[in-house]
């Protein structure tokens, strides 16, 4: 009789999604905590905190086991990590972008282009290719401090090729956001589209990924190859999208299989570590609350994160819709405008707040508005708690995107919605258990991954090889 054993929180899913076949393998004297102590990683991030955020936990968690970790990104977060007990290494020769709260203030040519296509390109460039000479010459720099032996990055992060290639050092990318790869499966990434599995489907998708690299995508492609090859870093045939996740030595994708679009080509090196979000303490004592939790049965929470400034795009339509409603309106606003819209919207239905922890009030929250970040997308996730999506800047559309395809919400494809758009959508989350049933499901999923034990077995690989033969997403039968 063969006992399947899945080990330290992966779950079947990893069967499901990568096509593994049962296998009878003997592994013998594996500890999957068994880095040694003392070795030596380095984090990097793209300085935003969509990029930071993700990344502690697994900082923390690796620290907490023995590793020396330290950290090199912006000054913003040097408070952050600090807290953390991290040694921090500053942007020097690199630009950082998180210097000012909006980019169009760093890059002023910015505010020329209008369109999805366009902002998206010119960021790709600006704030992400462009950089990637100058976090590598920080990046030698450190290393002649600290003799790193493995760099954990956001995979956004444009020195992953250099550091692999030039240095011989391994890379961990961590994938913060819906994993881009290219799949002969689905239309292009960038672009926001949902997969069709029918043949003529897959004859459009086609076509559409040829335009995407020769016409769209063609110029951040043409960028970043120009740079590599000045370095003698071949990049191949691969597109923008491609060319990071190829040069990692192993990704880690946050989220799980029932979150990603199904896919017959995913690369070997590509592993599902679960939702990786922020280091938090745990607390002591009673969280946030407000007596008016207990005053309505239904709750509505409203954010836009902590980039975009202008609440005119989502919190005030949406209070717009649901004041003086039965519903109780809270809105946290990451510290734009709270006191204008308290004065604005003294209703007694509404709660505005700079920040309330999440894990704090989703539980109270029936759904959840959002421009769609991706933290916040998997925490609402991990909470049973539907959504109402309205973004498309920054690779929101692709989380989106995922959200409506998998019913986990509703997806209302614009970065400004109109009240009616918002009142009819969470009228239709709060009368239909179609979405509650989906993201219950993924949550139950969410549970089958611990990312930490996830990415300690990936370092310990890199680190010290195993003899044994290696499985795919570390299922091991015995």
């Amino acid at each position: 009789m063969i006992q399947t054993t899945i080990v330290s929180g992966v779950g079947p899913d990893y069967f499901r999604c990568n096509k593994i076949s049962p296998l009878i393998i003997q592994v013998m004297n594996y500890n999957i905590n068994s880095i040694q102590p003392g070795t030596k990683i380095l984090f990097a991030n793209v300085p935003a905190d969509g990029h930071f955020n993700p990344l502690t936990g697994l900082a923390v968690h690796l620290k907490s086991i023995g590793c020396d970790v330290r950290w090199y990104t912006s000054k913003k977060y040097a408070e952050k990590i600090e807290r953390l007990n991290i040694p921090f290494y500053s942007l020097n020769k690199a630009v950082d972008i998180s210097a000012d709260t909006e980019l169009d203030n760093i890059f002023p040519e910015r505010t020329k282009y209008k369109g999805q296509v366009a902002k998206l390109k010119f960021d790709m460039i600006n704030v992400f290719i462009l950089r990637s000479t100058e976090y590598y010459e920080d990046i030698k720099a450190i290393h002649k401090d600290f003799d790193f032996q493995v760099m954990i990055a956001d995979i956004t992060f444009g020195a992953i090729p250099f550091v692999k290639e030039k240095m011989n050092i391994p890379v961990i990318a961590v994938s913060i956001v819906p994993l881009p790869e290219t799949s002969k499966d689905l239309p292009p990434s960038g672009l926001g589209l949902t997969p069709s599995y029918s043949l003529s489907g897959k004859l459009k998708q086609g076509v559409l990924r040829f335009v995407a690299d020769t016409l769209l995508f063609a110029k951040p492609t043409k960028v970043m190859r120009k740079i590599l090859g000045e370095h003698g870093i071949d990049a191949g045939t691969a597109n923008i999208f491609d060319i990071l996740i190829q040069k990692s030595t192993i990704v880690l994708q946050s989220g799980t299989p029932g979150f990603e679009y199904k896919r017959s080509d995913i690369s070997d090196h590509i592993y599902f570590a679960g939702p990786l979000l922020p280091f938090t303490k745990k607390k002591e004592g009673q969280g946030w609350y407000n007596e008016k939790l207990r005053q309505y049965d239904k709750v509505i929470l409203v954010t836009q994160g902590t980039v975009e400034k202008n609440v005119d795009k989502l919190i005030i339509p949406t209070l717009e819709a649901f004041k003086n409603s039965d519903c109780l309106v809270i809105v946290t606003t990451g510290g734009s405008g709270t006191e204008d819209l308290r004065k604005k919207y003294s209703h007694p239905n509404i709660i505005i707040e700079d920040f309330i922890p999440f894990d704090d009030i989703m539980p109270y929250a029936d759904v959840y508005v959002t421009n769609g970040g991706y933290g916040g997308v998997l925490l609402s996730i991990q909470n049973q708690l539907p959504m109402v999506v309205a973004g498309v800047h920054e690779g929101k559309n692709e989380i989106n995107a995922r959200v409506g395809y998998f019913e986990l919400g509703i997806n209302l494809k614009t970065e400004k919605p109109s009240v009616l758009q918002l009142r009819k959508s969470v009228e239709e989350i709060l009368s239909n258990d179609t979405y509650s049933k989906n993201i219950k499901r993924l949550s139950e999923e969410f549970r089958n991954y611990n990312p930490n034990d996830i990415c300690v077995r990936q370092v310990t690989r890199l680190v010290r090889p195993l003899t044994t033969p290696k499985i795919k997403d570390e299922a091991f039968i015995y």
